[in-house]
């Protein structure tokens, strides 16, 4: 059985990954609807890249995101409404359609969820640079779940959510479909970073 679900759209140059962390700051009024909605309803909405194109025609969105949970909401300082989500579930949209308003709707369907995976000894690196990266935020990055170093699927999303890689870069980690494969794809990126390394 197909899982899909009708869901609002939020297109933002931020790629969210599942168990991620997502602080926002709301002041459209369709945005500010979004919210009011989604907690009164108890549901997500779906984080996807915006795509800015060279021309001038309106921009567009990537196809696969990830929905996201609102744990927290709060008013800011300058009085705009800040809102805290944590990623769930990747899915791929299938259609949208604009209301009223302005709020983009999506009908899509969840991608499988990636189960719990040992880290195989090979990307032992990739959890000491995790568990560097943790140490070096704390409480900057209040993460939504104790940390798993030794899971493969917990280490790959969390490299790609605190390593500093473009968007794009990120959007191609969040497809790819294998936690391993994630994991080797991160490994690969590794000599760049070597001078920014949390150890050092």
């Amino acid at each position: 059985m197909t899982d899909t679900a009708d869901i609002a759209l939020f297109p933002l140059n931020v790629v969210l990954v599942p168990g991620g962390h997502l602080p926002l700051r709301i002041f459209e009024r369709r945005y500010l609807d979004m919210v009011r909605e989604c907690t009164g309803q108890d549901r997500p909405f779906g984080v996807v890249l915006v795509l800015h194109p060279d021309d001038d025609a309106p921009a567009t969105h990537v196809r696969i995101g990830t929905d996201a949970h609102i744990r927290d909401f709060h008013t800011l300082e300058d009085g705009l409404l800040g809102i805290v989500a944590r990623g769930g579930r990747r899915f791929v949209v299938h259609s949208t359609r604009a209301r009223d308003d302005g709020l983009l709707l999506g009908t899509v369907e969840y991608l499988p969820v990636e189960p719990d995976l040992p880290l195989p000894p090979e990307f032992g690196l990739l959890a000491d640079i995790i568990r560097g990266f943790m140490d070096k935020v704390g409480t900057d990055y209040p993460a939504f779940e104790d940390p798993r170093p030794d899971d493969a699927t917990w280490v790959s999303y969390r490299l790609t959510e605190l390593l500093p890689l473009d968007v794009a870069e990120k959007q191609a980690l969040l497809e790819l479909e294998a936690p391993l494969d994630r994991l080797q794809a991160l490994l690969e990126v590794l000599p760049r970073f070597q001078t920014d390394s949390p150890d050092e």
